[in-house]
């Protein structure tokens, strides 16, 4: 309930006011049925702004620090992403990211709608970075079409490590839905989860007009920040870097 009440009256009228949204293809999201929006990621800001254009509920994940951290801005962010139904997910892997692939899965077969950020991370540098492929997996387990978002200027809009966005019209692009039940045999099949993942992130390179980098930008990231060795987590499955 009191994530209508946000999207309606709360928060997502004034958002329309001072953000004046330039959304394309917004028809193309399926109005039943399951359905996976597959987003570049280059601000914090993406996970509001996407449910908040989509008629039907978007459930996404995000990393488990934005429920833990202090102060008033901690507390601000936890209890956004818990009234707006979103999913811890530990970035180091194990049980609690298979949960969060679980849930995403559940939310599926509810024939809800799953909201999934291929790059496992933001961009670093508003590239396109190559996808982890527990997007293919949800996609062959549950049956549901993909539907590519490109997220245009958010980078612009809340750079990372900035708190207050900027005022600047956002803009959206959604592609239309991939179906890939040709490969519904083929699950667990890793060579046809890269295949379906880089269809993907084609379709994302395309509709965003961003340069695509073949790394994961979680390897780019490790190596500029703190060379530390990452355990691999269920929603990378496919992949031999941790998320």
């Amino acid at each position: 309930m009191f994530y209508w009440l946000l999207k309606y009256v709360v928060l997502g009228p004034l958002l329309r006011v001072l953000f004046r949204p330039d959304v394309r293809g917004l028809a193309n999201v399926p109005g039943s049925g399951p359905v996976i929006l597959a987003c570049n990621h280059l601000s914090f800001s993406d996970s509001i702004f996407t449910p908040l254009m989509v008629g039907r509920r978007v459930t996404f994940v995000a990393k488990a620090e934005y429920f833990t951290g202090k102060g008033i801005k901690g507390r601000l962010m936890r209890q956004f992403f818990l009234s707006t139904g979103t999913i811890p997910v530990d970035r180091s892997g194990g049980r609690a990211a298979q949960a969060a692939l679980d849930t995403l899965l559940r939310v599926l077969g509810e024939d809800g709608i799953a909201g999934i950020y291929p790059e496992g991370t933001r961009s670093p540098d508003g590239r396109l970075y190559r996808g982890k492929t527990g997007v293919a997996r949800l996609a062959l387990e549950s049956g549901a079409k993909v539907v590519p978002v490109a997220l245009l200027n958010t980078d612009e809009i809340q750079p990372t490590g900035t708190f207050i966005p900027k005022i600047k019209r956002v803009r959206m692009r959604f592609g239309h839905p991939l179906d890939f039940s040709r490969y519904a045999d083929s699950r667990g099949d890793r060579f046809v989860e890269r295949a379906i993942t880089d269809e993907i992130m084609y379709e994302l390179m395309v509709l965003s007009g961003r340069e695509y980098v073949d790394v994961y930008a979680t390897k780019l990231k490790t190596s500029i920040e703190m060379p530390v060795t990452a355990h691999p987590s269920p929603l990378d499955a496919g992949a031999p870097e941790g998320r």
